[in-house]
C-alpha cells in the first residue's frame, strides 16, 4: 500500500501537469500544433468601466446630457472623450463636457441624429437614469495647449469639448468663443456660457462671420474648432493651423481599388473603389470584430505584415501605425496589403 506522502506527491505532480496543459492550450487552442502569434485585433485599448447613469436631462432641442457615476474614475483633461458601449454593442465616442475636477462622475451630451447610423437614437431611446453602461477611456486627441490667447469656434453640439476648456483657462488669459447653431433652442449650454459675458462669448444663429472673428488675432494665438464639416473647412481655409475635433472620420470608401491578402486564412480579396476594407474582409470572414466604422474605437485594428497604408483613423499613434491599421476606414496607399488575418 502506497505511503500517504507518496500519494500526496503524485497528486501534487498531477495537479501541476494539468495546470501546465491548461496554460499550453490557452496559448494555442490547436495544441500540440505550434502556437500562433496573438493577433492585434479586438484588444481593448483602455480599461473598461461599468458606470450608472445618475442623471439624464434634455438641455436643448434634440440634445440630452448624461451624468455617469462610478468609483475609481481615471482623471481627464479638457478635450478628452469617452467610448460608450451602447446596449446593442455599438461603440460611440462622446466628448466629456463636465468638470475635470469631478472625480466621481463623467458628463457627456449627444444630439439625436434621425438619419444617422443608430447610435444617437439608441442613446436617446434606450438609456435612462439607472441604466448601467460600459465606458472606455478617457482619451484625448484634442488637448488644450498653452498659448497667450485663444479663439474657439463651435457649431451646435461641437460645444461639448470646448466647454471644459473655457472653464479651465486662467482669468488673465485672453480668449473669445464664436458659438453658432440653427437656433438658440437647438444650442446646448447657453446658460453655462452666459457667465463668461458677451465680451468673450458670441452666440450666432446661422452662419458666423469667421473673417471678423479672426481679424486681428495674433499669429501665436491658438484656434480651436469643433462642429460640422462645413464649418471646420471654412475655419481651416482661414486659419490653416487650427486644431480640429471632427464629428466623423474621413470618407472611408474614397480611393482606388486594391488587393489585400489575408495571410492566416490564405485568401486574397479585392477592395473596390467606393467600399471599405472592412466590408471586403467581413464578406470573407463574417466574425471579424468591428464597431464604430469611423476609425475611432479601435475594435477592428489589424496587424499589417506588408504594404503601404493610407491611415484615415483618429486613434492610432504614429508608432502604432508602423505595423497596424483600422480596417474600417484606412486603405492601401498604393499596391497590395498583407494582413495578419
Amino acid at each position: 500500500m502506497p505511503k500517504p506522502t507518496s500519494l500526496v506527491a503524485v497528486a501534487g505532480a498531477a495537479l501541476l501537469v494539468r495546470r501546465a496543459l491548461r496554460r499550453r492550450i490557452g496559448d494555442s487552442p490547436l495544441w500540440p500544433m505550434p502556437a500562433l502569434e496573438q493577433p492585434v485585433s479586438g484588444r481593448p485599448r483602455s480599461r473598461t468601466l461599468r458606470l450608472r447613469v445618475a442623471a439624464r436631462e434634455t438641455v436643448a432641442d434634440g440634445v440630452v446630457r448624461l451624468r455617469l457615476e462610478g468609483t475609481g474614475l481615471p482623471r481627464w483633461e479638457p478635450g478628452a472623450h469617452l467610448d460608450l458601449v451602447l446596449p446593442s454593442g455599438r461603440v460611440r465616442q462622446y466628448s466629456l463636457c463636465g468638470d475635470p475636477r469631478d472625480a466621481a462622475s463623467y458628463t457627456v451630451a449627444t444630439r439625436l441624429v434621425p438619419d444617422g447610423r443608430g447610435g444617437s437614437r439608441e442613446l436617446h431611446e434606450r438609456v435612462r437614469e439607472g441604466t448601467r453602461i460600459e465606458v472606455r477611456g478617457p482619451r484625448n486627441r484634442f488637448p488644450l495647449v498653452a498659448a497667450p490667447s485663444y479663439l474657439f469656434v463651435a457649431g451646435g453640439i461641437g460645444i461639448t469639448p470646448i466647454l471644459p476648456m473655457l472653464r479651465s483657462l486662467p482669468e488673465d488669459v485672453a480668449w473669445r468663443l464664436v458659438y453658432a447653431g440653427r437656433s438658440r433652442a437647438s444650442m446646448p449650454f447657453l446658460e453655462e456660457l452666459a457667465v463668461f459675458g458677451p465680451d468673450r462669448v458670441s452666440v450666432v444663429e446661422g452662419r458666423p462671420d469667421l473673417d471678423a472673428a479672426l481679424a486681428g488675432m495674433p499669429e501665436e494665438s491658438a484656434v480651436y474648432c469643433c462642429g460640422p464639416e462645413g464649418l471646420m473647412a471654412a475655419v481651416r481655409a482661414r486659419a490653416p493651423r487650427v486644431r480640429l475635433e471632427p464629428f466623423a472620420a474621413r470618407a472611408a470608401g474614397e480611393g482606388a481599388p486594391f488587393e489585400v491578402e489575408l495571410r492566416r486564412s490564405g485568401r486574397t480579396l479585392t477592395v473596390p473603389a467606393g467600399s471599405t476594407l472592412l466590408a471586403a474582409v467581413r464578406a470573407a470572414l463574417p466574425d471579424t470584430a468591428y464597431s464604430c466604422e469611423q476609425g475611432f474605437c479601435g475594435t477592428c485594428r489589424q496587424r499589417v505584415l506588408s504594404g503601404e497604408v493610407e491611415h484615415r483613423d483618429e486613434l492610432l499613434t504614429d508608432a502604432e501605425r508602423g505595423d497596424s491599421m483600422l480596417i474600417c476606414v484606412s486603405r492601401a496607399r498604393e499596391g497590395r496589403l498583407v494582413l495578419d488575418m
